[in-house]
């Protein structure tokens, strides 16, 4: 069977350069891949264009990244919780492009699976249809979206075989599996690495063969971006 573990994130990221598109798994700073991001700030990759639902906080996720203004372009749904990223948007620092969620979600599928486009009614009517073709299906308006094109995907799993098999644990389970697969080199980091056979089939949420490089990720924080707890009575 194909072995598709490398030894680290440093060997897992080798031949990201400057100016290329990076998916990144994860919704807000939930099963967001830690090692990667934490290895592109080291290597100190720029003029990247960033593919992620949000850019997570001033201080950790692609926050890291905006700091450095390592990222040229950020292709997301919305803002967040990052006073940096909404200050380089509106300074005309940071090229934004913001798509509707579903839509974003729908352009990594697409490309995962080989669809080089879909139709979809979200946001006809809008600024975000504008310059695309339109075409009416059964009364209803739809805007053409393309599929994303992008050179390296990051995902971070909670388990994952040496096949490249990988399962996600609650709702880390959120742009991650629909990233695998939808970029020339998908890279998986994951909590625990077994052996290939190790996993039980019926559990896999995505097959290796959407992963080309997988390691076991080191020194996971996991932040909560908003922590909410009862008050004492």
């Amino acid at each position: 069977m194909i072995n598709k573990t490398v030894a680290n994130v440093a060997e897992a990221l080798q031949g990201v350069k400057d100016g290329m598109t990076f998916m990144l798994g994860g919704f807000g700073l939930c099963g967001i891949p830690e090692n990667a991001i934490g290895e592109l700030v080291r290597l100190g990759i720029k003029d990247i264009t960033c593919i992620s639902n949000n850019a997570g906080v001033d201080d950790f996720g692609l926050g890291l990244l905006l700091q450095k203004h390592q990222i040229r372009k950020m292709i997301s749904s919305y803002v967040g919780e990052n006073d940096e990223f909404e200050r380089q948007m509106l300074s005309g620092e940071l090229e934004v492009e913001l798509t509707p969620q579903g839509t974003l979600a729908e352009k990594c599928r697409a490309a995962q699976a080989g669809f080089p486009a879909f139709y979809t009614p979200a946001g006809y009517g809008t600024e975000v249809a504008q310059g695309k073709e339109t075409r009416e299906f059964d009364g209803k308006m739809y805007v053409l979206e393309p599929a994303f094109k992008a050179d390296f995907s990051f995902v971070k799993a909670w388990k994952g075989d040496e096949a490249g098999n990988l399962i996600f644990k609650g709702t880390a389970r959120n742009f991650n599996p629909c990233m695998c697969g939808a970029a020339t080199i998908t890279v998986a980091e994951v909590e625990e690495l077994l052996p290939a056979g190790s996993l039980d089939p019926n559990q896999i949420h995505i097959p290796g063969i959407f992963v080309q490089r997988i390691f076991q990720g080191e020194k996971f924080e996991k932040r909560i971006e908003q922590r909410t707890v009862r008050q004492k009575a």
